[in-house]
């Protein structure tokens, strides 16, 4: 049988399957049991060496940082009196803020367009003009406008006797008519409008709730 020279030269192949006594296919060798568990302790304690270091560093800043504070005044008795744990709550931030912007000397600069301020005036003409109220140092009672409504309604007015105009016109001159009010107050804002309707809503709710409770409890 004729055989190809050049296959003759060549080497043998190698079998990546073949094993020898060198290699054997497997570990020959058992786990490391305590080399690993001396791993594990060694990462535990730098964890926990490390979390020492951490807490030991946390409490010196702060102290740095108290200490750069100062003592407590009265800016800073809001914040330290709070609810713990609520410091950077925004709410708790916006009323502190509240709490110092209301300290600041008059006049103050309007943030809301002067919308507050003129609720807060027509609130307090509301209260004078429709509950009863007196001023301090005087006698008399100042009266709802409804009920002053009813006593000139019942009484009428006090006429006034005028004296007969004499004077001679031009032509084209006429006698002035007193005419009813376009409007019967002043106007409200939309924003007290708002304020208005969120109160109606939150009182209309509010009753409502109290009617549910007046079913639910139980007749004795």
């Amino acid at each position: 049988m004729p055989t190809n020279d050049h296959d003759l030269n060549q080497p043998p192949k190698h079998d990546p399957h073949a094993h020898t006594s060198e290699d054997p296919g497997y570990e020959t060798t058992d786990v490391n049991v305590n080399g690993i568990a001396v791993f594990i302790s060694g990462l535990a304690g730098s964890v926990f060496v490390f979390f020492i270091f951490c807490f030991l560093m946390g409490k010196v800043i702060n102290s740095a940082l108290q200490k750069a504070d100062g003592p407590a005044d009265k800016w800073h008795e809001a914040q330290q009196g709070g609810v713990k744990g609520l410091t950077s709550n925004p709410q708790l931030q916006q009323k502190e803020l509240q709490q110092m912007t209301s300290t600041f000397p008059e006049p103050r600069m309007d943030l809301d367009d002067g919308n507050q301020q003129t609720a807060d005036l027509h609130a307090r003409e509301d209260l004078l003009l429709n509950f009863y109220s007196r001023t301090p140092g005087e006698s008399g009672v100042r009266i709802p406008v409804e009920r002053a409504m009813q006593l000139i309604a019942q009484r009428g007015l006090p006429v006034h006797t005028s004296e007969p105009d004499t004077e001679t016109k031009m032509v084209g001159d006429a006698t002035p008519q007193i005419q009813a009010p376009l409007t019967d107050g002043f106007a409200r804002t939309g924003y007290e409008l708002d304020q208005i309707e969120a109160r109606k809503q939150k009182m209309d709710f509010g009753r409502a709730e109290e009617a549910a409770h007046a079913e639910l409890k139980p007749v004795r």
